[in-house]
């Protein structure tokens, strides 16, 4: 990115606070001069600790803050031309609009060459007179549509109103870069999604930087020219709202970034992946055998007759959305998010297909195995696998802290007695890669499968194990076997790390 074009870089900032936890690591991000970019991510991602640093009200433990090619890493916020914008907008309820918007034009001190008592020149500072503040603020106040409120008590406006009057409270000192930390968030839905097109156009007659924060996807599609995906400090990916949303790099920000069909699956062929329990091809070129994730958008799914699509489904549910049909179908326990003109009933049979241009496939960061379809049976098992049952005995209780079973199978909240049926409750299952424990005995373990892959790695083996189902495994051992070999595969309860995909009250029991 050409330097000349850049208004803020991030050099390889890091933030870690006193107890030792890492907000920031290792930030490194040019923003161009008049873009609207989005800091995007998850509760505790390091968004709002990012925008704190670029404010100067945080300091970085390491790296440099530039603005316009100057090193402002130490320098006080005041003495930055950026303005913020907080989540709660701190307006000052005993002062109406005007006196809000007004309030720091009437303490700012303005430089002009003077000279000292002896004639010589000196630079003195002047305090702006009532008419460039009147007129400041009027210009302040049409930018946001308020001009006809400077009067109004600001407790007596609407939660949007009261939103603009911090906007222009922050975009009257004319600022080069204004920052904006969840300032919608407040809102109700109808008036965030007005807000975000008004945001929107004031960036337009402004031309000058904002950086939005925000965990809100829809936000960051509708309103930005750059989007930064962000993760426990780090980012993920950035690119435009249509880079982001058809081309992620990882499962992580498909699933963040809009509604997504994610699976994991496995390269069986020449552009050929295996996932659903069916082969779909595609257009990505990866090695024969390789674990990768798959991301379908919901309304990339075709839907057909049975046996005309790939692998067939079943109708689990179907929301009219007005201008087509939302539909959950069901292959196995896998669920299908998909969209359609047609109208299916709630059982029907069906197949799907999806074209090879559609199917993104990505890498996937092997560091544990993970089945996103599993489910518990109720019984204290976890099961896996779409074409054959794979049975786990499972600890439940891991899924909330102090909870016990009772007789009936019932999880039960320690605090508030509260219980929960947990049968067929969908699960997300990790299992570390050296927790897989592979077997001769064929007698042992819960299932059994044939070695498809080896390979060495430093001080042990890594191989891929896969079932008469197809299910995959990948076993970290020192211990070494033949591509060919039938092994038994072996977990231990305390090695299944499990994670509900709907939230808990989900699965409450009414009593």
């Amino acid at each position: 990115m050409d330097a000349d074009t850049l208004i803020i870089s991030l050099e390889h900032v890091h933030k870690e606070f006193e107890d030792g936890f890492v907000a920031v690591d290792d930030f490194h991000l040019g923003i161009k001069r008049g873009e609207f970019v989005t800091l995007l991510g998850p509760s505790g991602c390091g968004k709002t600790t990012t925008l704190r640093m670029i404010a100067g009200f945080s300091l970085p433990s390491s790296g440099k803050i530039l603005l316009n090619g100057e090193d402002i890493t130490n320098l006080p916020p005041y003495k930055r031309p950026v303005n913020t914008v907080f989540q709660h907008y701190a307006l000052f309820p005993n002062l109406d609009v005007y006196e809000n918007v007004a309030f720091g034009l009437k303490n700012k001190r303005i430089p002009y060459e003077g000279k000292d008592w002896r004639g010589r020149p000196k630079t003195k500072y002047k305090r702006l007179s009532p008419e460039v503040i009147d007129e400041k603020v009027a210009k302040a106040l049409k930018i946001v549509d308020l001009e006809d409120m400077e009067d109004r008590d600001v407790a007596s406006l609407s939660g949007g109103q009261q939103q603009r009057v911090a906007i222009a409270r922050a975009i009257v000192n004319e600022p080069q870069v204004l920052l904006l930390d969840e300032p919608l968030s407040a809102l109700d839905r109808k008036m965030r999604k007005d807000m975000q097109l008004e945001l929107k156009e004031m960036h337009r007659k402004l031309g000058i930087t904002f950086i939005y924060v925000t965990h809100d996807q829809e936000e960051a599609l509708s309103m930005s020219d750059t989007i930064v995906v962000m993760k426990d400090g780090a980012i993920m990916q950035v690119g435009s709202p249509e880079k982001i949303y058809n081309e992620p790099v990882n499962a992580y920000v498909a699933d963040f970034i809009g509604e997504s069909n994610i699976y994991n699956a496995t390269m069986v062929g020449d552009k050929k992946v295996r996932f659903l329990g069916g082969v779909f091809p595609c257009v990505d070129d990866f090695p024969l055998n390789e674990k990768v994730d798959v991301v379908v958008r919901p309304e990339d799914v075709l839907i057909f007759e049975p046996g005309k699509g790939i692998i067939d489904a079943k109708v689990s549910s179907k929301v009219f959305k007005g201008e087509m049909y939302q539909y959950v179908l069901l292959v196995g326990k896998a669920e299908v998010l998909c969209r359609s003109t047609e109208s299916y009933e709630i059982g029907e049979k069906v197949s799907i297909s999806v074209l090879a241009k559609n199917i993104q496939v990505m890498h996937k960061e092997l560091t544990e195995n993970e089945y996103m379809n599993a489910w518990l049976d109720g019984k204290g098992n976890v099961i896996i696998g779409e074409e054959e049952e794979i049975s786990f005995p499972a600890d439940y209780t891991a899924l909330l802290k102090g909870s016990h079973i009772d007789e009936d199978g019932y999880l039960v909240d320690a605090k508030t007695n509260k219980k929960y049926d947990l049968k067929d409750a969908d699960i997300r299952l990790t299992i570390p890669l050296d927790k897989v424990e592979l077997e001769d005995d064929l007698s042992k373990g819960e299932c059994r499968g044939v070695i498809i892959s080896s390979v060495w790695v430093g001080d042990h083996y890594q191989y891929m194990v896969r079932t008469e189902g197809e299910e995959d495994f990948v076993a970290d051992t020192p211990y070494a076997w033949n591509i060919g070999d039938e092994v038994a595969i072996h977990v231990a309860k305390e090695n299944l790390h499990l994670s509900l995909r709907k939230e808990l009250s989900t699965y409450a029991v009414e009593e």
